[in-house]
């Protein structure tokens, strides 16, 4: 999780200018976080492929984005890995990565 700050790139231009070192911010899994890993991921592709009339067009649209959605969810994954360690890999054992199953007892 980021602010705002972090977001648009405040945080580390004021830490570059003041010559200090930013605190790394704690790992959270708040609301969706819980039950799936990318919830905002899932609704895109959710978008994607919900239409009334599926065309050719949309297909091949929805069929691409969804291909690069999982290409990037994995790459980002990977980076996540490098970031938070042991804590993000606890997490992707108890979480699914796009489906919302509730965390399992045994996982928690």
């Amino acid at each position: 999780m980021i602010d705002h700050f972090d977001l648009f790139g405040l945080k580390q231009t004021y830490h570059f200018l003041t010559g200090t070192t930013s605190t790394p911010s704690s790992f959270q899994s708040p609301l969706l976080y819980r039950y799936l890993r990318h919830p905002i991921m899932l609704g895109f592709v959710i978008a994607f492929w919900a239409t009334p009339t599926m065309t050719a067009g949309h297909l091949l649209f929805a069929a691409v984005t969804t291909a690069y959605i999982l290409i990037a969810v994995r790459l980002e994954e990977h980076d996540l890995v490098e970031v938070l360690g042991d804590d993000y890999r606890e997490y992707q054992q108890r979480t699914s990565m796009l489906l919302p199953w509730p965390p399992s007892k045994d996982k928690q």
